[in-house]
């Protein structure tokens, strides 16, 4: 099979295509920048709804006494358009871990495997999955203190952490979330994800920056066509 060839616009960053996460992640944000248009053929309405219409196991009495937050895709339903996703994250304590674990197990949960990173990947009765992931993240006391609620009403990890995690977990869908979350919220809302970036992540700002910049491009409603 025939090398493939590396796109210009690729070989300026990387002359042999291998691109880092964050490099990436910089020709997509690029790419946005030249070519959207105000608007995002969605109804405004549409994009400003929060609704918990995908059923999720609820996880509140079997972790009573443990703190824990919904993050990954169900947790952005709490900032944008509820989407599609196949499992269920959810962050707790490095230490409570192996007690969360237990506990779903002793619920009917079955362990499925060990994650790449510390926690366990497990499937409900009704075989949903769910990836518990122990934490041991330096703003994690924060983020379980002051978490948010979902429209389920499910604890939900606040704008700001969230970002920082899909900010760190560089692929694209991740970036997409980030943009549309960011170009919904409010700029008080904004002004508490900057603080936590620079403060967590600050290698991220720039494309901070430039999210919000997309997101907010796709919030504009888009100028009438002169049909004369």
């Amino acid at each position: 099979m025939a090398e493939r060839p590396v796109p210009p616009a690729i070989a300026a960053i990387a002359p042999d295509g291998n691109l880092t996460p964050r490099q990436m992640r910089r020709v997509m944000i690029d790419i946005s920048l030249r070519k959207q248009k105000p608007g995002a053929g969605s109804a405004h309405e549409f994009l400003m709804r929060r609704t918990a219409l995908n059923p999720w196991p609820d996880l509140r009495e079997i972790l009573n006494g443990i703190d824990w937050v919904l993050i990954g895709g169900v947790a952005t339903r709490a900032y944008m358009p509820e989407r599609v996703t196949k499992d269920l994250d959810i962050l707790v304590r490095y230490d409570d871990g192996n007690e969360v674990v237990e506990r779903l197990k002793k619920a009917g949960y079955k362990t499925l495997s060990e994650l790449a990173v510390p926690g366990y990947l497990l499937e409900s009765p009704e075989g949903i999955q769910i990836d518990v992931l122990y934490g041991q993240y330096p703003w994690l006391k924060d983020a379980l203190k002051n978490h948010g609620y979902d429209p389920a009403g499910y604890p939900v990890i606040s704008l700001p952490y969230l970002v920082v995690l899909k900010l760190a977990a560089l692929r694209a869908q991740d970036t997409a979330d980030v943009s549309r979350m960011l170009g919904w919220a409010d700029d008080s809302a904004l002004d508490e994800v900057r603080k936590i970036v620079v403060k967590h992540s600050p290698e991220d700002s720039d494309d901070l920056e430039s999210l919000i910049f997309i997101g907010r491009r796709e919030r504009e409603i888009p100028p009438k066509k002169d049909k004369s």
